[in-house]
């Protein structure tokens, strides 16, 4: 007999693998809880038949009034991220937090046996440029105006002080083909950040091979990252995709990167989670060669003909820079020691 299995955030970017792993595995009758909208329902469709689907939004008090199901296990994936989340801090803690906790009392009411497994951040260790290597027993420290973390911390209060069996991975930057667009927000990390890296298909792993390990995860938190095979910084990350994207050499104007209060680094403990689920298989090569492989000719080819018009509009976006050039002293605390 199948489980139930409750999906939210099945359209994102580890959503979409989580779905497509448990698919594979065929031992559940799979519900996804979604916002109604043309490219939810389009990214859906192809699993017509073989998923059942509950359309509600989560910025919504009691978003899941008239769920009645009960679930033997939930993901709960769905958030907003940055850099929407910095946008819209209040629709952000209304999904990631209160969203968060609107799903926690309902499945307590309804299926006060399922196992609740939820994706936290990274972020919620603030600045580790000091100190890189990072424990799941290590002092939380949110950065100045980090909204996505501060609803990661709340979301996870909310789960912990819950009566559910419940399991929290914390995850490090996940890198795919298409999730990270050069935004503003690639200049607020600084360069010299070490960073750990894993996979959508990895990530989906760990929570897919985690359902038939819970009694090693239930009441804990885990790190989740791509491993040793997976580290660089944050500076070589870049040059190699500017490389790859055929952008040539990462060289933007003085000060149009920050140099403190971000995140990201080494987890010293993401074994814990590896020896258990056994969900790391990606390096950093691969990573790259996928980028390498879904990179046009034409586009990488066109890119690097015009690359510097577009690096001196990517430059614009820089907070960073634009607090330096107008000598605004309170964003440049925020972005410079």
């Amino acid at each position: 007999m199948k489980k139930n299995l409750l999906l939210t955030g099945a359209t994102g970017t580890v959503g979409k693998e989580v779905l497509n792993q448990l698919l594979e595995k065929n031992n559940y009758e799979i519900t996804i809880v979604c916002r109604k909208s043309s490219s939810n329902i389009k990214s859906l469709k192809r699993h017509k038949g073989k998923i059942n689907i509950i359309f509600t939004d989560f910025s919504k008090v009691d978003p899941l009034e008239d769920l009645t199901t009960s679930f033997d296990i939930v993901i709960h994936l769905a958030a907003i991220i940055p850099p929407l989340a910095d946008e819209e801090p209040i629709l952000t803690n209304s999904i990631n937090y209160l969203g968060t906790q609107s799903l926690v009392k309902k499945i307590e009411e309804t299926s006060s046996n399922a196992f609740f497994m939820f994706s936290s951040s990274i972020s919620v260790y603030g600045d580790r440029l000091k100190n890189p290597y990072i424990n799941t027993t290590d002092l939380l420290s949110i950065n100045v105006d980090d909204v996505y973390a501060r609803t990661k911390v709340d979301a996870e209060q909310a789960i912990t002080n819950s009566r559910l069996k419940w399991t929290i991975f914390r995850l490090t930057a996940i890198m795919g083909i298409k999730n990270h667009k050069m935004s503003g927000l690639m200049f607020h990390m600084p360069l010299e950040t070490p960073i750990e890296i894993a996979t959508p298909s990895d990530t989906a792993r760990a929570f897919v091979n985690g359902i038939e390990s819970q009694s090693q995860l239930t009441n804990r938190i885990f790190n989740l990252g791509g491993g040793k095979n997976c580290r660089t910084t944050y500076r070589d990350l870049l040059t190699e995709n500017f490389k790859l994207n055929g952008l040539g050499k990462l060289n933007f104007p003085i000060n149009s990167f920050a140099n403190k209060n971000f995140h990201c680094g080494f987890y010293q403990d993401g074994s814990r989670l590896e020896e258990i689920t056994e969900f790391q298989r990606d390096t950093l090569e691969d990573y790259y060669a996928s980028i390498e492989a879904n990179v046009p000719v034409v586009q990488k080819i066109l890119a690097y003909i015009f690359r510097a018009p577009i690096k001196f509009f990517i430059s614009r976006k820089s907070e960073p820079l634009r607090a330096y050039k107008n000598q605004n002293k309170e964003r440049m605390d925020r972005f410079f020691k």
